[in-house]
């Protein structure tokens, strides 16, 4: 709740325990949004609505839109994450966080992808997906129509044959770049891998032959970060 309205959102329904408004915690949060008069309600209660394996006592219905590629701000040097067909909410939301805390400048998500206001992704993401822009049901065509001033290099996250993410010569993370990361298991289509004039794969030693979309992209975002910084340091 904290984290929504710190982001500006509008909080139309608020439900609470008996435990959770009698706890230290429920009195300070209500001390400081003295606005909201949440509804007391059954714990039981609170566990039906919730999809949570261990509700904390609190829920709150919140008005989150979503739009499309206009959402994602276009700024010359900006890191773009374009995801195809991620299906884990908890994923997207693992992944939403890792990119703000890289400084992404947003996240566009093909069609069939997860909605990032999947609950589950929402508390992956630790608060990141009521900030950092996300723009949803994007094509390929239209997010490099929309990002042109800033002339991006499109970079594919691929398990194998691509350059070598430690390898990367120095202008290949100057600039403005999109990094397209595929779902969990059947990675990019051919035809979004094709768009990139670029192909990453990270070094790993057999057996193991791929990792994580988030552990992955993780990798890559910090990377770029830590060389756009110059810092050599491990």
């Amino acid at each position: 709740m904290a984290e929504a309205l710190a982001a500006g959102l509008h909080l139309e329904t608020v439900l609470a325990t008996p435990g959770l408004l009698a706890s230290a915690e429920g009195r300070e949060l209500l001390a400081r949004y003295p606005e909201i008069a949440p509804l007391e309600v059954a714990a039981e209660l609170l566990d039906e609505l919730t999809d949570a394996d261990s509700p904390r006592g609190l829920l709150a219905v919140a008005h989150l839109p979503r739009s499309g590629v206009a959402a994602l701000p276009v700024r010359p040097g900006g890191l773009y994450l374009f995801l195809e067909g991620l299906q884990d909410p908890g994923n997207l939301g693992a992944l939403a966080r890792v990119a703000e805390a890289a400084g992404a400048a947003g996240l566009a998500l093909a069609p069939g992808t997860v909605h990032p206001n999947h609950p589950r992704a929402l508390r992956g993401s630790a608060g990141s997906l009521l900030r950092i822009p996300v723009a949803t049901g994007v094509d390929a065509d239209a997010l490099a129509r929309h990002l042109e001033p800033a002339a991006p290099r499109w970079a594919a996250l691929v398990p194998r044959r691509g350059v070598g993410l430690y390898d990367l010569p120095q202008e290949a993370v100057t600039g403005a770049l999109v990094l397209l990361v595929g779902a969990e298991g059947p990675g990019l289509s051919p035809t979004l891998a094709a768009r990139a004039g670029l192909g990453l794969t990270i070094p790993m030693d057999p057996p193991v032959e791929s990792l994580n979309a988030t552990v992955a992209a993780a990798l890559v975002l910090f990377e770029v970060r830590r060389r756009r910084s110059g810092d050599r340091a491990l």
